[in-house]
């Protein structure tokens, strides 16, 4: 199996991983549920929607996490948060090269609610720890969930993002927005608009993910790699001027993109040539395609 949307969490740390070289924390086996969703004599799994713990990659060490899409669609309750905030502190104290986040979620589970919400906002401030401790966390979304809700902040806060064009992005789902705003704002049974607005292709040239790559695991290694090695010879501190870059592109996104609402009129203001023709090129042409034409880079 090659294909990382169809692959399920553990599939793909199979075949992203060296093999047999994960070492997982609190599996299957140990038998840690949702208190709340006992409770609610809803359905439960023994991890809880998401695989963590230490491995190598290429011969380096990681620390990893994959949320299952299949579970809840991925969302975060009490305890998926608190095994991504346990590895994620751990990696402070044993220093791997990198962290990698494999997020598949459509953010909260609002079963949990408000203990959901804590999670996420716990996850998110352990990730900037990890940050300012000086090691490089990597993003990879390419699942059939995307990555929403608070889960989609907590992605714009690590290193880096590596997309699928089938991976999407976002704070809120299609569906929210629809459904808080009506149809006339989104229709979410649009799927084209869908993955025009919140796809890897339309979050690469807005600047909101460093790679863009082919539907593959096999793919999404090699990039993993390269973004840790970025990561490591040109680190980007956690500091104030990082956050004034981060504040500068995004009033640069609001000037010159304000006033669009068509993902493909944004693309043609970014001066690529047939933007309609975007969502059906393959990753390496749409490169090509895209090449200095990115948010961010001088055309």
């Amino acid at each position: 199996m090659n294909s990382y949307l169809e692959a399920n969490a553990r599939e793909r740390l199979q075949h992203l991983l060296d093999p047999g070289s994960l070492e997982e924390w609190l599996p299957p086996s140990a038998r840690v549920t949702s208190p709340h969703l006992a409770q609610l004599d809803a359905p439960v799994a023994f991890d809880d929607g998401v695989v963590v713990g230490r491995a190598r990659i290429a011969g380096r060490t990681v620390f990893v996490a994959a949320q299952e899409g299949g579970f809840m669609g991925g969302a975060v309750g009490e305890v998926h948060g608190a095994k991504l905030v346990g590895l994620l502190q751990r990696a402070i104290v044993e220093r791997p090269q990198a962290v990698l986040l494999l997020l598949e979620t459509g953010g909260v589970r609002l079963h949990e609610a408000n203990a959901g919400l804590i999670a996420v906002s716990e996850v998110m401030r352990a990730l900037l720890a990890v940050r300012a401790a000086g090691l490089p966390v990597i993003v990879l979304v390419g699942g059939a969930n995307g990555c929403f809700g608070g889960m989609g902040i907590v992605a714009r806060c690590a290193n880096a993002i590596v997309m699928s064009e089938e991976g999407r992005l976002a704070m809120s789902g299609p569906e929210v927005i629809e459904t808080a705003s009506g149809v006339e704002e989104f229709d979410s049974r649009d799927r084209a608009l869908v993955w025009r607005t919140t796809g890897g292709k339309h979050r690469y040239l807005l600047g909101d993910c460093q790679t863009i790559v082919a539907d593959s695991i096999d793919a999404f290694r090699a990039a993993a790699l390269a973004a840790i090695d970025t990561c490591l010879t040109q680190p980007v501190a956690l500091s104030l001027e990082a956050l004034e870059a981060e504040h500068l592109m995004l009033q640069q996104r609001l000037e010159r993109f304000g006033d669009l609402t068509e993902p493909a009129d944004i693309w043609a203001a970014l001066g690529i040539a047939q933007p309609q023709q975007l969502p059906m090129l393959e990753a390496d042409a749409f490169l090509r395609a895209a090449a200095a034409h990115r948010l961010g880079v001088p055309a």
